[in-house]
């Protein structure tokens, strides 16, 4: 699957993730700190947290504590370290 970078607007009309995408989490392996995890400001300046490979926002606090099966080290697909996570 290839993903390019979208526009924060375009983000702005993705469906959020739901319970039935997303798993508890009490480890260090959640949205935080997974491969496709992104964030963006919208028009107002508020934060929009995203997963590229669902192409669906997360709401504020899931990213912290739940995640997904899809959840990719991000080491292991050579993007480097995790920016968002700093």
């Amino acid at each position: 699957m290839s993903v390019t970078p979208q526009a924060p607007l375009a983000l702005a009309s993705w469906p959020y993730l739901g319970p039935e995408q997303l798993l508890p989490s009490r480890s260090r392996q959640v949205c935080l700190t997974c491969h496709w995890f992104r964030h963006h400001a919208d028009a107002d300046s508020l934060p929009l947290l995203s997963c590229q490979w669902h192409q669906a926002l997360i709401c504020h606090g899931d990213h912290l504590t739940q995640r997904c099966p899809r959840w990719i080290e991000p080491l292991l697909v050579g993007g480097g370290w995790c920016p968002e996570a700093s």
